[in-house]
């Protein structure tokens, strides 16, 4: 028996996310074993009248290549993928992974060679700005373990922060994206953190379930060489199959200047991938009220209610500071009571304390208005 979860959150993803028209094309790319989505993903497509492209990946099969492939290898795969990806006018990324540290063997020179000539080329510069495109897991017992709860109780939380009204959420955010877009300086404070830049003239984008599952941020970039002080994350991420936890930096006039963390060796090595890579591409905080507790899963953590991430790489197109990377690596720092507080400020203003927000217009995004 089909669950009319997923037939709701395949439709939330063809309709509202990825607006299908009639005719459109669009790209199901699946990675790990997951038919049953690439199947009611189908179906709604063709609802829609589109026109579905499918690629079903296995992460296993990804990572035996990726250990010895070369930049020519990549050159032919990169062309024939970039030339399928220009006739698409949408894409889905579902990612079902059966083992999430699959690419943990993996060494960084050989993730710094994919990311650079494939991953770069073929998502970086034709899927993120020519496509309307959402990306987004799918629950396994891998997701559950790592979440620390039994697969049962981990997919209801799955869908219901998944299909959660995004709507409402884009409503509430309208009032922080103004306040941001009207500022300048940014001032973070928290445990070891101590951090400033500017913001001004850049935009501040909502995130309400268009390009992420799940989603609730409001994004923006800062002033490339404006970014100083110091900055200690404390959530952990797993980033090319490998944990990273404490990882602290330190900026000078917008460069990361220094750099530690569990494997400072390997974390160094990621942030000479290129010239951008030391230096930040996005500024963001995270507001989906359902999404509490970090579960090593970027697409999770980063949209933490009383969150932001700053993340060392590439801009996007809609929040350009001209930071450019094959890397793009959402950190995250929490700001509630419970991970050590914090406040942040917008020219001087109180923005949030504690992870909750605190002007009367920012209210409606915190957690109480939605639960």
């Amino acid at each position: 028996m089909k669950d009319p979860r997923l037939k709701k959150l395949c439709n939330l993803l063809v309709n509202y996310s990825c607006e299908l028209k009639p005719g459109d094309k669009i790209m199901i790319e699946v990675f790990g074993h997951q038919p049953a989505v690439a199947a009611a993903l189908i179906d709604e497509v063709y609802a829609a009248g589109g026109i579905p492209f499918v690629r079903l990946r296995s992460e296993q099969v990804t990572r035996k290549l990726m250990e010895g492939a070369t930049p020519e290898q990549y050159a032919v795969e990169a062309k024939n993928d970039s030339d399928l990806m220009r006739q698409m006018q949408a894409y889905l990324g579902v990612r079902g992974l059966d083992n999430l540290y699959e690419y943990s063997g993996v060494s960084a020179e050989q993730m710094a060679l994919y990311n650079k000539e494939y991953s770069h080329k073929v998502h970086g510069q034709i899927r993120i700005p020519d496509t309307r495109w959402c990306v987004l897991r799918y629950p396994n017992n891998a997701m559950a373990q790592s979440a620390q709860m039994s697969t049962e109780a981990f997919e209801d939380y799955y869908f219901r922060v998944c299909t959660m009204d995004y709507a409402k959420l884009g409503q509430a955010m309208k009032a922080l994206q103004a306040r941001m877009e009207a500022a300048d300086r940014v001032h973070i404070q928290g445990p070891d953190t101590d951090l400033s830049f500017s913001i001004k003239g850049i935009p501040a984008i909502i995130c309400d379930g268009k390009l992420n599952i799940p989603d609730g941020e409001v994004y923006t970039a800062p002033v490339r060489d404006s970014v100083n002080g110091t900055l200690r994350y404390n959530t952990a991420s797993l980033y090319q199959g490998k944990v990273y936890t404490d990882i602290r930096f330190v900026f000078k006039n917008g460069r990361i200047v220094e750099a530690a963390c569990s494997d400072t060796a390997r974390l160094n090595k990621i942030l000479d991938t290129d010239e951008g890579a030391r230096s930040v591409g996005e500024f963001s905080f995270g507001v989906n009220p359902f999404v509490t507790t970090p579960i090593q899963d970027t697409l999770f953590d980063e949209k933490i209610a009383g969150s932001f991430h700053f993340t060392p790489g590439s801009c996007y197109d809609d929040a350009p500071n001209g930071n450019q990377s094959a890397i793009h690596w959402d950190l995250v720092n929490i700001q509630r009571p419970e991970y050590g507080g914090g406040s942040i400020w917008l020219d001087d203003v109180l923005i949030r304390k504690d992870g909750l927000f605190v002007p009367e217009d920012l209210l409606p995004l915190n957690p109480d208005a939605f639960l």
